[in-house]
C-alpha cells in the first residue's frame, strides 16, 4: 500500500528547486508551510491546529518513507490518528474537575512516568527498526519518534511540558534530516525549535493565568 501511495505521489516528489546542493520536492514545500501554520495555531491554542497537523503529517509520511526514514514516516501516520483525538480533546475534553481543558502543568508523578515510558520505548523502537527495515540510522530515527509521541499526548491535554519536549525533539531532528539531505525540512525544524521556545513561554503565561482564576 505504501509503495502504491508513493507511486501516486510521484509528481509531488519531483524537485521544485535545489537547496544547498540537494533537491527540494513540491511535497516538502507544501508540507513545510502547513507545518508552520499548525505550530503557530498551537501556540495560540487555536483548534484549527489539529486539521492542519493531519494534512501536514500525511504529506510528511510520504516524504519520509521515500527517504527510508521509516520511524519518522510511521510517526506521521500516528500523528494523523492522535490529531483526531487531540482535536476532540480541545473541543470536548475535560480536566479532573470535569471543566473544559485549560493550559496547565503535569504533576511531578506524571512527568516521571512520561520520561520513563519515553526512555524505555526508544531502544525498543530502535531495535525494531534495525531488524524490520533498511533504515540506515534506526536508533537516531527512533529517539525523536518516541519523544514526539509523548509530546503529542501532552499537547492534546494542554500540558505546558509538551513544549520543552518539542525543543529536544526538534534539536535531534535537525541532525537527522541534515544527515538525509532534507534541507528544507532542516530549516523547518530549526524554525520549530524557535517556535517551541516561544510556545513554552506563551503557555507558561496561560497556565499562570488559569491557576490564578
Amino acid at each position: 500500500m505504501l509503495a502504491d501511495l508513493l507511486l501516486a505521489a510521484r509528481p509531488l516528489l519531483a524537485p521544485a528547486f535545489t537547496l544547498w546542493g540537494a533537491p527540494v520536492t513540491w511535497l516538502e514545500v507544501v508540507a513545510f508551510w502547513l507545518s508552520v501554520a499548525y505550530v503557530l495555531a498551537n501556540m495560540r491554542v487555536w483548534v484549527v491546529a489539529w486539521p492542519l497537523a493531519i494534512a501536514s503529517s500525511l504529506l510528511y509520511a510520504l516524504l519520509f518513507a521515500d527517504s527510508r526514514l521509516y520511524g519518522e514516516a510511521s510517526l506521521q501516520l500516528f500523528f494523523v490518528v492522535v490529531s483526531v483525538w487531540g482535536w476532540w480533546e480541545w473541543l470536548r475534553g475535560t480536566g479532573a474537575d470535569a471543566a473544559p481543558l485549560v493550559v496547565g502543568w503535569m504533576s511531578p508523578q506524571r512527568r516521571r512516568q512520561a520520561a520513563l515510558a519515553t526512555l524505555a520505548a526508544w531502544p525498543l523502537l530502535g531495535l525494531a527498526l534495525r531488524h524490520a527495515t533498511d533504515s540506515p540510522v534506526p536508533y537516531f530515527d527512533a529517539l525523536p519518534t518516541v519523544a514526539s509521541i509523548t509530546a503529542t499526548f501532552m499537547l492534546g491535554r494542554k500540558k505546558v511540558e509538551n513544549w520543552p519536549l518539542w525543543v529536544g525533539v526538534n534539536a535531534v531532528s535537525i541532525g537527522l534530516f541534515a544527515y538525509k539531505g532534507l534541507w528544507l525540512t532542516v530549516v523547518l525544524y530549526a524554525l520549530f525549535l524557535v517556535l517551541a521556545l516561544l510556545g513554552w513561554r506563551a503557555w507558561q503565561r496561560l497556565a499562570q493565568q488559569a491557576a490564578a482564576r
